[in-house]
């Protein structure tokens, strides 16, 4: 059975390549949990590395609250703000301690990385009994050991910086590399960003590896990540400050003309935003006939293979696109509806990246047509109705909260 090395967790650690007093303790605590997931149902059907990374995903979660390093105090008020609870997928018991030790916590963070770094579990509920069962396991583990547990004040990189000091802003810069690449929370959401990127033509031909050192680096700036998928200015803005920059609450634009394509669309569709087809060729004939696109022309002709399109008009931005999608829509209007077909899919839209545009997805949940959607070997409904916006923050990232 393996063992996370020092030089696994050292790694990960934001005070790194220092080697604090209780480092060692703290590694016996990821080893410690490392066992509890080995030993479990659930956890024993995770490769090695996953099990590892769960367990140092733990003790990083418990480490920074013995401590109040702030991510997780980071995380509570940010979910506090945005949505008005605490916790994701959780009704809250009365034992439940803020910015403390609390099995509510534990359970969430199991699920996250299970659905963020395990294939075979990318879906899996945040309610499986198999999982809230190894998080109880986890949190009875660390709970004989927190009133014991050491502070170890070098993981509190943050506290003392300024975000206005000009002369904080390289250690603001390594605080935010930390978060990205190595922190226990944020890390997890932004693997499948960094895959992304290791996969473009360029990073791929470049064998020493600068441009994908750079690459990443420009990821930290340019991309939003972590279970809330924010930027790294309102991540470290967060942390420093205690409360989200006004960045943070997606608000819509103002004083911005109306698009030209809005009043057309509207009228072709008896005051509508959004309509439906089957195939290509009504589409392509919407396009002509009623946006007045150039007739004899195959508009768009990359999607003449595809099917159950989704096109909508926004006033401000014009139209947007989707395909393979509209049987998912649960819309009255919707022709192309099919309960069967959204049952098994419709959770795919707020999970794969580029499969729906935000600005539909969006417009779909407030509409209450993704009402089939639900995670795998779960018939709860109301987990994705409820938390339908941080799930998509979660999964889709940059395509859901980039313009």
């Amino acid at each position: 059975m393996g063992t996370i090395t020092a030089q696994e967790f050292a790694i990960r650690q934001p005070y790194y390549p220092a080697h604090p007093e209780h480092e060692a303790y703290y590694l016996k605590i990821a080893n410690g949990i490392y066992e509890v997931i080995a030993k479990d149902d659930f956890g024993s059907g995770m490769s090695q590395g996953m099990r590892k990374h769960l367990a140092m995903t733990l003790a990083g979660y418990f480490q920074d609250i013995v401590a109040d390093a702030g991510l997780w105090r980071s995380f509570i008020t940010a979910n506090r703000e945005l949505f008005g609870w605490l916790v994701p997928f959780h009704d809250l018991s009365e034992d439940y301690v803020e910015f403390e030790l609390n099995r509510e916590d534990i359970e969430f963070l199991v699920w996250y990385d299970c659905a963020m770094l395990d294939s075979n579990r990318r879906l899996v509920s945040p309610l499986d009994p198999g999982l809230v069962g190894l998080a109880e396991k986890i949190f009875e583990y660390l709970e004989v050991r927190y009133d014991e547990a050491p502070v170890n004040e070098e993981c509190n990189i943050a506290r003392g910086l300024s975000y206005t000091d000009p002369e904080d802003q390289e250690d603001i810069m390594h605080l935010a590399r930390w978060l990205f690449m190595q922190s226990w929370l944020l890390a997890p959401a932004f693997a499948a960003t960094l895959q992304q990127i290791a996969l473009e033509p360029e990073v791929r031909d470049d064998r020493e590896g600068i441009v994908l050192q750079s690459r990443f680096d420009e990821a930290v700036t340019e991309y939003p990540t972590g279970p809330l998928a924010l930027y790294s200015p309102e991540w470290v803005f967060l942390l420093l400050t205690g409360k989200l920059p006004d960045t943070a609450y997606d608000k819509q634009p103002v004083d911005v003309p109306v698009h030209p394509y809005y009043q057309k669309f509207i009228a072709a569709t008896n005051g509508r935003k959004i309509a439906y087809f089957s195939n290509y060729e009504e589409l392509n004939r919407f396009f002509i006939h009623s946006m007045g696109w150039e007739k004899g022309e195959r508009h768009l002709d990359q999607f003449s293979d595809d099917h159950d399109f989704v096109l909508m008009v926004d006033e401000h931005k014009g139209m947007l696109l989707a395909k393979n999608i509209a049987k998912c829509i649960a819309d009255p209007d919707n022709p192309l509806y099919d309960w069967n077909y959204a049952s098994e899919h419709a959770i795919e839209l707020l999970t794969q990246r580029g499969l729906c545009p935000a600005d539909l997805l969006k417009f779909i949940f407030a509409n209450g047509w993704l009402s089939d959607a639900h995670f795998l070997d779960s018939d709860n409904h109301q987990i994705v109705g409820k938390y339908h916006d941080f799930i998509a923050r979660c999964y889709l990232q940059e395509y859901y909260r980039g313009d």
